[in-house]
């Protein structure tokens, strides 16, 4: 016997089974793959791994990662009091409720008293050769007498007496000097066995901690967070005025995950309540809600194991943006099953062959839409669309795959879905009046003032969504230690590791004019640690010559002879340096060989006003291999950047997408794209008229409404006048619209303008897509194709 296209029933029979069972051996691996992926917890919660990487210059990507690998695991808690003790008092009961609540920090020691001593006695051999620019130009200007008075106050302090030789070595007190300039890099001072700060009024205790757990978690506990608050109330009630400040990266990675937690279960099962209630609505059976959840299951499981093969490791922020696939992708099981309902007689397999046409071409679209999302130079954006693409391609396989022999039985009508189908003959069509103009010439007037008011942003705080109180202490801390700036520094390059340090001292010698007049409190450098061999040398020559004059004299007015001892003639080395203990506090801007040069980073402390910023990216004009980083505005400036080009392939989409509807249905295609097409620029104008900026994901919002919105308008020209098609239409809108919408209340400002743009756009779409619907051919003639 013969069925549907010239094939036997017996032989389609066999190519489908052949094709649902391939598909069942893909899944069971995938479901083997999944219980792996979900022991191992390969999840990955790195904020930079979200932001693109420098175009041009790799050393700077390695820069910022490196920079931030030190702070990943840190956290900063202060203390602070109105007098020492209370404050000591408040630390100590803060450090006990941390204790017994169990939370997985620990107390950190940057640099011990014995690390310290092995570092001091490793680098005294070229005491001599390191002096800070306060120190060389006191000794080329003050007058060989006063150094001479100087060296005499110090030999007679109390105890120097019995330890002459130290005195001779260093008459003028440069080492210690030296040393308490590296420890000006830090605000804290050892005090009582603590970290102190005197500021804003209050004595503050320093505790520095380090996460020894995993930093992130999906059962949505804040562990640390809640922790730290019991630890707050019990220093604060040990007196009056206590404050505790707590800030560090586990802090922000525990929110962030903590609130991608909630939105994964608020977006997810949300949008899978939303869609099995209108399946049911509509169907009135269990059966379609069973397979359209398991098309579902399926499809997001099949995203997610080929996501973390192709990526390593699943971005967070993936799987909550995933989440909303679950509006998209049961379009297809959707379809099916309202065709079903519509002709309970169809058998199901020549029912899906019927279908198949339409169905891939929407599944293509809608994947080349989702797939343009990965060419925005976001890490993560790529993750997206590669796990929504693959996600929705798995829906459609189960479905025509499976659909057709796991479907038994008819689909029984109910009045919801009869009401649904039926309204399509009473949604008015365009046609060429009066009042279809006047309508047009308001919509364009509404438009147009709402597009005069749309502005543009790329400013990269869109992404930042941490909470304010945790910014707030972040910031205040950040002011209270002077800590520097890991977004905002100079790169240093050169062919050696010399040039690199006679680079940082000359972009030093400018930043000193800063310091000054008090715009920065300061600056680290590897050459503050290690100078060029040229400026040990000459400091070399300074200090001897000085200090040889100076021992002359106080040896003239003592009546004794000094010897000053011999220092390494050879320099310092940075290998020397950095196998010291006191190298962990400099030891990240050390980069080494970067791309067959070598390169440092010069940080910034106690740059408040970003007023300085033109005059601090200037400093570095005319200085070979210097550049001034601002990771901040450069990653803004590319956000921009891709914004326009991603705004010109949005046109262009809208070119191919016509040119791929006029290949199937002739002059009728432009049935299928005008709404899309009119969406897109009223949800423009509606952006516009609610103040909402336009950035980056608004523009990919749009290209995904594009493949989204025209597969509506394909179903409605695929079965002209079909009130199954108008209701799977209805059922895959509701439930995308759905989807988005609570992808609009993400905390994430980047999804969150993402859902809010498609919420407009997806229900402008479904509103217009029946008005521009084709005549039902049996009703009215229609264009020819």
């Amino acid at each position: 016997m013969k069925s549907w296209r010239g094939l036997t029933e017996g032989a389609a029979r066999r190519l489908w089974l052949l094709a649902a069972g391939i598909w069942l051996l893909v899944v069971l691996a995938v479901a083997a793959h999944q219980w792996r992926f979900w022991h191992e917890a390969r999840l990955d919660t790195d904020v930079l791994a979200l932001l693109p990487q420098d175009e041009l210059a790799p050393e700077v990507a390695l820069a910022t990662r490196k920079l931030a690998d030190r702070a990943t695991r840190q956290v900063i808690v202060m203390v602070g009091a109105p007098d020492w003790q209370l404050a000591r008092k408040a630390a100590a009961a803060w450090r006990a409720s941390l204790k017994a609540s169990g939370a997985p920090l620990t107390g950190a020691v940057p640099l011990d008293e014995a690390g310290m001593g092995a570092s001091l006695d490793a680098l005294r051999p070229w005491r001599n050769q390191l002096l800070t620019a306060a120190q060389r130009e006191r000794l080329r200007n003050t007058p060989v007498p006063a150094q001479v008075q100087a060296a005499l106050s110090l030999l007679h302090q109390p105890g120097i007496s019995a330890r002459l030789s130290d005195w001779a070595a260093d008459p003028l007190a440069l080492w210690p000097q030296w040393w308490s300039a590296r420890a000006a890099q830090s605000q804290a001072r050892p005090r009582d066995g603590e970290l102190a700060l005197s500021a804003a009024g209050l004595e503050w205790v320093v505790l520095p901690h380090e996460s020894t757990g995993p930093a992130f978690s999906l059962d949505g506990d804040a562990v640390l967070g809640e922790a730290l608050r019991t630890a707050q109330d019990a220093a604060t009630a040990t007196g009056p005025g206590i404050r505790v400040l707590a800030a560090g990266i586990p802090l922000h990675a525990e929110a962030a995950a903590v609130q991608a937690s909630r939105e994964v279960n608020t977006i997810g099962w949300g949008s899978l309540a939303a869609v099995l209630l209108l399946v049911w609505l509509a169907f009135r059976s269990l059966r379609p809600i069973f397979l359209v959840a398991l098309s579902l299951a399926v499809g997001t499981a099949v995203a997610l194991s080929v996501t973390a093969l192709v990526f390593q490791q699943v971005h967070l922020l993936t799987l909550v943006f995933g989440a909303s696939l679950v509006g998209v992708a049961e379009d297809y099981g959707i379809h099916y099953f309202a065709s079903r309902q519509s002709d309970p007689q169809a058998r199901p397999r020549p029912l899906m062959w019927s279908l198949l046409p339409g169905l891939l071409l929407a599944l293509s679209t809608s994947v080349f839409a989702y797939l343009v999302l990965g060419l925005a130079p976001f890490p993560g954006l790529r993750q997206m669309a590669v796990f929504s693409a693959v996600g929705l391609v798995a829906t459609f396989l189960t479905a025509a795959c499976w659909f057709p022999f796991l479907d038994r039985g008819v689909v029984p009508h109910s009045r919801f879905a009869d009401a649904i189908s039926a309204s399509l003959a009473r949604w008015p069509r365009w046609r060429f009046s009066t009042r279809t103009v006047t309508g047009g010439a308001a919509l364009a007037a509404l438009a147009l003032g709402g597009w005069w008011q749309l502005r543009t942003s790329d400013d990269i705080r869109q992404l930042q969504n941490s909470p304010a109180a945790l910014m707030q202490a972040q910031g205040e801390i950040g002011r209270l230690l002077a800590t520097p700036s890991v977004a905002q520094f100079y790169l240093v390059r050169g062919a050696s590791a010399e040039e690199v340090l006679l680079r940082e001292e000359a972009l030093k010698e400018r930043l000193d004019a800063f310091v000054g007049q008090g715009r920065l409190q300061g600056y680290s450098a590897v050459s503050d640690w290690v100078p060029s061999e040229a400026r040990q040398l000459a400091d070399a020559q300074l200090t001897g010559a000085v200090e040889a004059q100076v021992l002359r004299g106080v040896g003239a007015a003592l009546g004794e002879s000094f010897v000053r001892p011999e220092f390494s003639a050879r320099p310092l080395t940075l290998p020397i340096w950095l196998a010291q203990p006191v190298s962990s506090l400099g030891r990240n801007l050390w980069l080494g060989e970067v791309g067959g040069a070598f390169a440092s980073v010069v940080l910034l402390r106690g740059l408040q006003d970003q007023r300085s910023v033109p005059a601090l990216l200037a400093a570095a004009d005319g200085l070979p291999g210097v550049r001034w980083v601002d990771k901040a505005a450069e990653v803004s400036s590319l956000l921009g950047r891709y914004r326009s080009s991603m705004t010109w392939l949005l046109v262009a989409g809208h070119a191919l997408t016509l040119l791929a509807l006029w290949l199937r249905h002739g002059r009728l295609a432009w049935r299928a794209w005008v709404p899309t097409l009119l969406a897109t620029g009223l949800t423009l104008a509606l952006l516009g008229w609610f103040g909402q900026p336009l950035q980056l994901f608004n523009v990919l919002a749009l290209v995904l409404l594009l493949g989204i919105g025209v597969d509506y308008g394909i179903f409605l020209l695929e079965h002209r006048g079909d009130g199954s098609a108008w209701l799977a239409v209805v059922l895959g809108a509701g439930s995308t619209w759905l989807a988005f919408g609570l992808l609009g209340l993400s905390g994430t400002p980047a999804l969150r303008a993402f859902g809010l743009t498609l919420l407009f756009g997806i229900a402008l779409v479904w509103l217009l897509s029946p008005f521009f619907r084709a005549a039902a051919v049996d009703n009215e003639p229609q264009e020819t194709t």
